[in-house]
C-alpha cells in the first residue's frame, strides 16, 4: 500500500511539473505588467492576458459591461450598459482553477457552521470559468485569460436574435484584447474587449444603425471590484417606501419569523456627527456628468441631478450629495464613479438608472444613469407643435429649448432616484408633483387670451416625497435609537399629512388605480382630461405652417402635429383606470392608511362619457385649412413610425389619424382585466356600472349615432369599426374572466341584429354598406374562429417616452 501511494504521489507531481514548467517570472518574460486589485499581464506578440491569482475563496465582484454599443433603442444594446453583478471567488483543485459565482439567494445566518454548510451545500452555485495553471510562484499561479475575456459575457447574440435582427456568431478572427482601455487600480480591475459578431439576413434596426449589417462589432468590458468592508448596515424594506428591494432566504430564521429578508438597496451615507441638528457626511455621494453632453444641457444635468441635495438637507446632512463633471481622462465605466452618462441612438427611446450592488447586502457601489440624448429634442418638437411661431421672422426656439431644458433638468434627478434605490411614485401628480420619480407630462396652460402657457411645464426641485423616501432610506441614527419603528413612523406621518405612495406595477393600460398613472397630471383624472381636451382644441385650432422654421418642407409639420393630435393620450389612459377602479394604497396591519374601496359608481360614468367624448368626430376631425398644408413627403424625407399610417399611399391620411386616436381610448375602454373587474364590482355594489352598461353606453355614443357632415360621419365609421373589433375581440379574449367574455357576446348579438334590421332601411349608399358589412363581419365571428378573420386597426406613433 505504501509503495502505491508512492507511486500515485510521484505520478502526481510529475503531471503537475509538465503542466506547470516555469515560474511565473519565467513565463511572463517581455510581457507588460500592470498592478492593481488582481495584476495581470498583456503579451503584445500573442494578444493575450494573464492573470496573477493570488487569493483563492476569496469573493469579490464580477460585472460584465458594454462600454461600445450598437445605438438602437429596439434592441437595447447601448453604450456604457452595465451588465449583471455576479459575486465570484477563485477556486483551485490541483492544476485546474475555478471561477465560481456563489449563490446569494439561500443562507441561514447563524454561528453554526454545520448550519451553514446545509444551506451551501443544498443550492447550486455556478462555475463561470475554467482556468489551468500555466506557472506559479510562491503560491500565486499564473492563468490565461484570454479567452474568459473573448466571450460573449454580455448576451449580444442573444438580445440581436430575440428582438428578431438575425442569427449571428462571434468571429474569433475579428476580436481581440482592446489594451488601450484595459486598466488596473487597487480596487477593480478592468478588461476591455473588441467583439465582433457575423451574420446574414440582418433585420431592420442593424441595417438602421451599422456601417455594415452583416458585421457587428461592439466593445465589452470585465470588471473585478473589491468587495465592501463589513461597515455597511442594511436597512430594513418596506413596500411603501419607494425603494427597490434585494431578498434572500435565510434557512436559519426562527419558525415564526418569516423566511424571506428583504432589505432595500441604497448607498453607503454616515453623518459625522448623527445627534447633531445639521452634520457633513463621512465620505459624500458624487455623481459625475459624462463630458460628452453638450452645453446647456451639460449644465442642466447637473444643475437637475443637484436637486438630491435638498432632500439630503431636509434630513440633516451637508453637502452629502454633490454633482461634478466627470474629470479629464477619468474612465466613466470605473466603478469609483457614480454616472451620469449621454447615450445616443438613432431614435429617441428610454433613459434608465442600474447600479452594481452587493448582493449580500444592498449596497448600491456604483450608481450608473443611461439618459438618451434624443429625449430632449423630443420635448422640443412637443412645445413646437403646442406654439411654434416662426412667422414673421420671430424665431420662437429660445421658449421652446427652456421647456426641453426643464425636462432635461427633471429627467436628470429622477434617473438619479433610481440610482439611489427608489422606485417610481405614479400617485405623486396627485399630490402636486410630490415626486420626481413620477412620470411627468408638461403641464401645460391656457392664458386669459388663450395662447399657450409652457412656464410651468415642469417642476423644479425634489418634492415632499423624496423628501421622505431620503429620509427612509439615508437617515442616520445613535446606536441606541429605535430604527424599525423610527422608520415606520416616517411613513405613518407621511401618510397622514395625505401623500400617497403607488408603485411602477399599479399603474398602466389595465390599471385599477385611478391615483396611479403615468404622464399624467391634477388631482382628478377625469377633470384633467377635460382640461387637456382643451389645450389640444386650442394648439389644434392654431395650427399653421408658423410651427416651423422658414425654408422647411411643409410635409414636416405632421411629425408636429402627431404630439399634438395625441396631446391627451396619457391622461385617457388616467381617466380609464377611474373606470372599474378602486382606490387603494400598499396598505400594512396596523398603519395608518384606508382599506380599499371601489370607485364610486357615480365616477366610474362620469369617467366614461370624458372617455366617450375623447372619439367623437368633431374632436378627432382635422380642419381642412391644415389638410390643405401638408403635402406628400419629398424626397429625402422618409415615412417613419414617428408619423400617423395610412391607407392613402403618399397622401396624408386624417381618417387614419382619426382611428390611430380613437383606437387609444376604445382599446383601454375593453381592456380585458377592466371588463373583469366591472362584473366584479357590480356584483359587489349595484350602484357600479355592470360591464354590459359600459358596453351599451359605448354603443349608443358610436354605433347608434348618426352624422350629416360627410367628413365626421366618415370617422364615426371608423370608430365604429374600432369598437366592433375591440367587442369581438373581448368576447374571446383568455385573459377575461367568463362572465365579461359572455356580456360581450351577448351584446354582440343584440347588435348584430340592430345592424341587419337598421340596414333594411338605411338609404344612405356609405352607411348602409358599413352597417351591411358591420353585420357580414359578426357573421363571420359567429361561424369561424377569430384568429382567422380578425381586422388589425392601424398602429398608433409610438407614445412614452414623451420626453
Amino acid at each position: 500500500m505504501l509503495k502505491r501511494s508512492f507511486v500515485f504521489g510521484m505520478l502526481c507531481f510529475t503531471v503537475t511539473r509538465f503542466l506547470i514548467a516555469d515560474s511565473i517570472t519565467e513565463r511572463v518574460a517581455g510581457m507588460d505588467r500592470y498592478e492593481g486589485f488582481y495584476t495581470y499581464y498583456w503579451c503584445a506578440s500573442s494578444g493575450t492576458i494573464w492573470l496573477e491569482v493570488d487569493r483563492f475563496d476569496t469573493e469579490f465582484l464580477y460585472v460584465g459591461s458594454l462600454t461600445a454599443g450598437i445605438g438602437s433603442n429596439d434592441i437595447g444594446l447601448d453604450r456604457n450598459q452595465l451588465g449583471q453583478t455576479h459575486i465570484v471567488s477563485f477556486q483551485r483543485i490541483g492544476p485546474r482553477i475555478l471561477l465560481v459565482e456563489s449563490n446569494t439567494r439561500y443562507r441561514a445566518e447563524s454561528a453554526n457552521p454545520d448550519e451553514i454548510k446545509a444551506v451551501r451545500d443544498g443550492f447550486a452555485t455556478s462555475v463561470l470559468a475554467g482556468f489551468t495553471v500555466a506557472a506559479e510562484e510562491e503560491g500565486v499561479v499564473l492563468i490565461d485569460m484570454t479567452d474568459f475575456l473573448l466571450r460573449d459575457e454580455h448576451g449580444i447574440r442573444s438580445r440581436l436574435k430575440r428582438s428578431g435582427q438575425g442569427d449571428f456568431r462571434l468571429d474569433d478572427s475579428r476580436s481581440s484584447i482592446f489594451i488601450k482601455q484595459t486598466k488596473n487600480f487597487p480596487d477593480n480591475s478592468e478588461f476591455e474587449v473588441i467583439l465582433t459578431f457575423t451574420g446574414e439576413n440582418p433585420g431592420r434596426y442593424i441595417y438602421d444603425v451599422t456601417p455594415d449589417p452583416e458585421v457587428v462589432s461592439v466593445r465589452q468590458r470585465h470588471s473585478f471590484i473589491r468587495l465592501p468592508d463589513d461597515g455597511y448596515n442594511p436597512r430594513l424594506f418596506d413596500p411603501r417606501s419607494n425603494f427597490g428591494s434585494m431578498q434572500y432566504m435565510d434557512f436559519a430564521a426562527p419558525i415564526e419569523k418569516a423566511i424571506q429578508k428583504r432589505y432595500i438597496r441604497r448607498h453607503r451615507l454616515r453623518k459625522k456627527d448623527p445627534r447633531a441638528d445639521m452634520s457633513e457626511p463621512v465620505e459624500p455621494i458624487i455623481y459625475y456628468v459624462d463630458r460628452g453632453v453638450p452645453e446647456p444641457i451639460r449644465t442642466a444635468l447637473v444643475e437637475g441631478a443637484s436637486w438630491w441635495n435638498e432632500a439630503f438637507e431636509a434630513i440633516g446632512y451637508r453637502n452629502a450629495f454633490i454633482v461634478r463633471v466627470l474629470p479629464e481622462g477619468a474612465d466613466p465605466m470605473d466603478v469609483r464613479y457614480n454616472m451620469i452618462n449621454w447615450i445616443h441612438r438613432a431614435t429617441r427611446g428610454w433613459s434608465y438608472g442600474s447600479s452594481i450592488t452587493d448582493p449580500r447586502t444592498g449596497e448600491i457601489i456604483k450608481g450608473h444613469v443611461a439618459l438618451g440624448s434624443q429625449r430632449i429634442r423630443q420635448d422640443f418638437l412637443i412645445a413646437q407643435g403646442l406654439t411654434g411661431y416662426y412667422a414673421d421672422g420671430e424665431d420662437n426656439a429660445g421658449r421652446l429649448t427652456e421647456m426641453a431644458l426643464a425636462r432635461i433638468r427633471q429627467l436628470s434627478c429622477h434617473e438619479v432616484g433610481h440610482t439611489l434605490g427608489l422606485g417610481h411614485n405614479y400617485a405623486s401628480s396627485v399630490n402636486n408633483r410630490a415626486s420626481v420619480m413620477d412620470y411627468p407630462h408638461p403641464r401645460i396652460r391656457l392664458t386669459e387670451d388663450g395662447r399657450v402657457d409652457l412656464s410651468d411645464a415642469y417642476d423644479t426641485g425634489v418634492g415632499a416625497w423624496d423628501k421622505v423616501s431620503i429620509e427612509y432610506g439615508y437617515q442616520d441614527y445613535p446606536p441606541e435609537t429605535d430604527e424599525t419603528g423610527t422608520l415606520r413612523a416616517i411613513l405613518d406621518h407621511a401618510f397622514e399629512d395625505g401623500l400617497i405612495f403607488l408603485a411602477g406595477r399599479d399603474a398602466g393600460a389595465g390599471s385599477a388605480a385611478p391615483l396611479a398613472n403615468v404622464w399624467d397630471n391634477g388631482a382628478d383624472p377625469v377633470d384633467e382630461l377635460k382640461r387637456v381636451m382643451r389645450v389640444r382644441a386650442n394648439a389644434l385650432m392654431t395650427f399653421s405652417e408658423a410651427r416651423i422654421p422658414e425654408g422647411s418642407p411643409l410635409a414636416t409639420l405632421e411629425e408636429l402635429l402627431v404630439p399634438v393630435y395625441l396631446f391627451h393620450r396619457y391622461q385617457v389612459e388616467a381617466a380609464a383606470s377611474v373606470l372599474g377602479g378602486s382606490f387603494y394604497h400598499h396598505k400594512l396591519k396596523g398603519d395608518v392608511q384606508p382599506y380599499p374601496a371601489l370607485v364610486p359608481g357615480s365616477e366610474q360614468r362620469r369617467a366614461l362619457n370624458a372617455l366617450l367624448e375623447t372619439i367623437q368626430p368633431e374632436h378627432l376631425i382635422i380642419d381642412e385649412k391644415l389638410l390643405r398644408l401638408i403635402p406628400p413627403r419629398p424626397p429625402g424625407y422618409a415615412q417613419t413610425r414617428e408619423l400617423f399610417p395610412g391607407y392613402t399611399g403618399d397622401t396624408f391620411d386624417p381618417i387614419a389619424a382619426a382611428e390611430s386616436a380613437a383606437r387609444i381610448t376604445v382599446d383601454l375602454i375593453f381592456h380585458p382585466h377592466r371588463a373583469s373587474r366591472l362584473i366584479e364590482s357590480h356584483a359587489r355594489d349595484r350602484s357600479i356600472p355592470a360591464l354590459s352598461e359600459v358596453l351599451n353606453t359605448v354603443i349608443d355614443a358610436t354605433w347608434k349615432r348618426s352624422s350629416e357632415k360627410t367628413m365626421e360621419a366618415e370617422i364615426q365609421r371608423v370608430v365604429n369599426n374600432l369598437v366592433l373589433e375591440a367587442m369581438i375581440h373581448l368576447a374571446v379574449d383568455p385573459r377575461a374572466s367568463g362572465q365579461a367574455r359572455a356580456e360581450a357576446y351577448g351584446v354582440l348579438v343584440d347588435l348584430h341584429h340592430w345592424m341587419k334590421k337598421r340596414s333594411r332601411s338605411e338609404r344612405d349608399v356609405a352607411q348602409r354598406a358599413h352597417l351591411i358589412y358591420g353585420a357580414a363581419r359578426m357573421d363571420g365571428f359567429f361561424s369561424e374562429s377569430f384568429p382567422e378573420f380578425r381586422v388589425q386597426p392601424v398602429t398608433v406613433p409610438p407614445g412614452a417616452p414623451i420626453g
